[in-house]
């Protein structure tokens, strides 16, 4: 408990620490609006022209008796569309932190450098198409690991009675994890933590990982949400990022946030 305690701590502490410096809040709310357009856009065209596609993909099932063609179309459009807002949920923050690098970047060395005792943060010290490339490479390979969680629990819904109450509580604290995982990459890669390396670090602090993005993953599930708390989930996930590795903070310390956590 203590740990799920400390983990939504930071993630409060991040959005407090957005509200007191507020006056670039707007600005930092351009990756996720573009994003959030973007998204948008691709779902109205699969709801749109998912059908047609369906239709295309299934010749087969052109001289089927009525009302199996209608039915047997119906499901894989359905289909279609649940597993395309499935990918959205899980690449929208890493395609809005790839948008947004410059924004986040320098937006979590600010959190850094306001929480330090010397008063500094780390530098990556890579040009930025660098920076990019790391960024988008690692964003891959993590949609990846999420995806096949994604489908193994899309399969294990159909159980019955397991899939409709454990199976979406682990999908909330896988999503959250790889949530974490994401957002905790814009301040540990400034630090040369290699993917590797942050997943074994986070893996090795679960309870205070899902207490972070469980509660994150649930308040995306409304996209304006997402758009608007991300600035602060930014903020957040450095002061989770300092934690993991042992750093001293002043402000938003650990110690501090332990002290809040229930028991």
């Amino acid at each position: 408990m203590r740990d799920l305690g400390a983990g939504f701590g930071h993630l409060l502490k991040g959005q407090r620490w957005m509200a007191r410096h507020g006056r670039s809040y707007g600005f930092r709310l351009l990756p996720g609006l573009i994003a959030l357009v973007l998204y948008a856009a691709a779902l109205v065209a699969l709801a749109v022209w998912g059908e047609d596609a369906v239709t295309w993909a299934t010749p087969f099932a052109d001289h089927w008796a009525s009302p199996w063609q209608g039915l047997f179309r119906g499901f894989v459009t359905a289909v279609l569309f649940a597993l395309g807002l499935l990918l959205a949920m899980l690449t929208f923050t890493a395609a809005t932190l790839l948008i947004g690098q410059p924004f986040y970047e320098n937006l979590s060395e600010q959190v850094d450098a306001d929480v330090s005792p010397d008063g500094t943060a780390p530098r990556s010290g890579l040009p930025l198409w660098r920076e990019l490339w790391i960024s988008g490479r690692d964003s891959l390979r993590v949609l990846v690991r999420a995806a096949l969680w994604g489908v193994l629990l899309f399969a294990l819904g159909f159980l019955p009675f397991v899939g409709q109450t454990v199976v979406p509580v682990l999908g909330f604290l896988v999503t959250g994890f790889f949530l974490t995982e994401e957002l905790t990459a814009v301040a540990l890669q400034r630090r040369g933590v290699e993917l590797r390396a942050r997943l074994a670090l986070l893996r090795s602090r679960k309870t205070l990982v899902w207490g972070f993005g469980t509660p994150l993953a649930l308040a995306f599930l409304i996209p304006f949400v997402a758009v608007f708390l991300m600035p602060g989930a930014v903020a957040g996930a450095t002061l989770l990022a300092r934690e993991l590795l042992g750093e001293e903070s002043t402000d938003d310390s650990a110690a501090d946030i332990a002290r809040t956590a229930p028991e």
